[in-house]
C-alpha cells in the first residue's frame, strides 16, 4: 500500500567516442544511450550512464519498508525509472541492464557542449577526472579490467576504447529491461537485488559476496549491441537530476503494508462497486514536501435502502472491500500517473475509524498538484472514482 521515491545525487554519461574519452557529462540535462560515428574512423562508438543514490536517503527507504536486507517474506519491490526525453532511429527491440558499480566516481560538472570539453568528473576513460588520471581499470593497464572483487568491465572489441566503467558480474548484481515496439521507453528496472547488497553493507558490513558498497548503477546496452562497431541501434535520451522539468531519474521503493481490522466494523459496512458516494474527508488540499499523510476516505451508498431507524442512514460509515479496493496518483497537470493502481503496493487498508491510505509527499515534486483516484473491483464489474480528489505539495 505504500510507494516511496528517492531521486539522485550523482549522474552523468560516459562516452566512448574518440574525441569525448576524457569529457565529461555531470551538469548534463539528458543521460544518453547511443552509438556516435567516429570522427576519424568508420566504427559507431557506444555510450554508458551513471546513477547514484545516497546511502542515507537508500538507508532511511528501507527503515520505511520495515525489512531491512529484504529477507522477510514481505512483498516488496525496487524499481529504478528513468523518463524518456527523446529517441532517434531505434531498433524494433532493445534491451538495458543495470549493474552494481564495482569503484567509485565524481559526477563533475562539465557538459557536451561545452568548449572546452569539461573533464573535472567521470568520463570514459576515468573515474574522477583528466588530472588526477584514475583509470577505471584500478590498475590503469589496458588489459586488467577488473575493479574490486567480483567486478569486471571494458568492452568486449578491440577496435573500440577500452574504459567505461566497472561493475560487478553475476545474476544477483544486474536488472534487465527489454523495449519492444509501442512500449513505452521509461525505465522500470527491477534491481531489488543490488539494493539488497548495499544495504547488507550499510546495515550490517557485510562484504562481498553478501554486501557491496553502494557506488550506484551503470546501465548500458547489450555487449553485442555495443561491440557491433558496424551498426548503431539508435540514441535514447533520458532526464537526468539536472532537469528542469518534473522528470528525474529516481529510485522508488513499494511495499505491502495493508492491514485489515475487521473486529472493529461489520461485514454490512463493507461497500462494494455500484452506487456509491466517497468523499476524502480530511484532505487539507496542501502539504509540505515532507509529510506523511494518511487520506481517509467516507463511503456510504448513494442510494441508502430505507429502513426504520432513530437515525440518519447517512451517517453509516462503510469500508472499502479488502483486497479489492486500490489508490492511484496522477500529475493534475500532464496526466501522468505518479503511482499507478498496484494490487499488490496500492491497497486501501480499514481500521477502526475508516477506509484509508498513507501518502509519503517526499518522494512527489514540490509546487504541483496532484489527482487521487480510487479503483473498486468485483467479480464482473471495475468502478474508478475521480471525482475532484486534488491536492497541491508545497517546499
Amino acid at each position: 500500500m505504500a510507494y516511496y521515491f528517492i531521486f539522485p545525487e550523482a549522474d552523468t554519461t560516459l562516452y566512448s567516442h574518440p574525441d569525448r574519452k576524457t569529457m565529461n557529462a555531470g551538469a548534463d540535462e539528458l543521460l544518453e544511450l547511443v552509438k556516435e560515428p567516429g570522427s576519424t574512423d568508420t566504427y559507431n562508438h557506444p555510450s554508458r550512464i551513471l546513477i547514484k543514490f545516497k546511502n542515507d536517503d537508500i538507508t532511511n527507504a528501507i527503515s520505511l519498508v520495515g525489512d531491512t536486507n529484504f529477507t522477510s517474506s514481505l512483498s516488496s519491490s525496487v524499481k529504478l525509472q528513468l523518463s524518456i526525453a527523446d529517441t532517434k532511429n531505434l531498433t524494433s527491440t532493445h534491451v538495458i541492464n543495470a549493474y552494481a558499480v564495482s569503484q567509485s566516481w565524481d559526477e563533475g560538472t562539465g557538459k557536451y557542449l561545452n568548449i572546452p570539453t569539461g573533464s573535472n568528473g567521470a568520463s570514459w576513460f576515468f573515474r574522477d577526472n583528466s588530472g588526477l588520471v584514475t583509470s577505471w581499470t584500478g590498475s590503469g593497464t589496458s588489459t586488467d579490467w577488473f575493479g574490486s572483487a567480483g567486478g569486471t568491465g571494458s568492452i568486449s572489441s578491440s577496435l573500440l576504447t577500452q574504459g567505461g566503467g566497472t561493475w560487478y558480474t553475476g545474476s544477483n548484481f544486474y536488472g534487465t529491461q527489454q523495449f519492444l515496439v509501442g512500449e513505452s521507453l521509461d525505465t522500470d528496472i527491477d534491481v531489488k537485488e543490488i539494493v539488497h547488497k548495499f544495504s547488507a553493507s550499510l546495515n550490517a558490513s557485510k562484504t562481498y559476496p553478501e554486501g557491496i558498497d553502494n557506488y550506484g548503477f551503470l546501465l548500458k546496452t547489450l555487449d553485442s549491441v555495443e561491440s557491433n562497431v558496424t551498426s548503431s541501434f539508435g540514441e535514447i535520451q533520458y532526464f537526468s537530476s539536472n532537469t528542469h522539468t518534473i522528470y528525474p531519474p529516481k529510485l522508488t521503493f513499494a511495499w505491502d503494508d495493508a492491514f485489515n481490522q475487521s473486529q472493529h466494523y461489520s461485514t454490512s459496512q463493507i461497500k462494494r462497486s455500484g452506487s456509491l458516494f466517497l468523499s476524502l474527508y480530511n484532505n487539507k488540499k496542501e502539504y509540505n514536501q515532507n509529510d506523511v499523510v494518511k487520506f481517509r476516505i467516507n463511503v456510504r451508498d448513494k442510494y441508502p435502502t430505507r429502513t426504520f431507524a432513530t437515525g440518519s442512514n447517512y451517517l453509516n460509515e462503510g469500508r472499502l472491500k479488502s483486497g479489492k479496493s486500490f489508490y492511484s496518483i496522477r500529475d493534475a497537470h500532464t496526466e501522468r500517473e505518479i503511482i499507478p493502481f498496484n494490487d499488490t503496493f496500492t491497497k486501501i487498508s480499514n481500521d477502526f475509524y475508516s477506509s484509508f491510505f498513507t501518502i509519503y509527499m517526499k518522494g512527489l515534486q514540490p509546487e504541483r498538484y496532484y489527482r487521487i483516484l480510487i479503483k473498486l473491483e468485483e467479480t464482473n464489474e471495475t468502478q474508478i472514482f475521480d471525482d475532484n480528489y486534488f491536492f497541491k505539495v508545497v517546499r
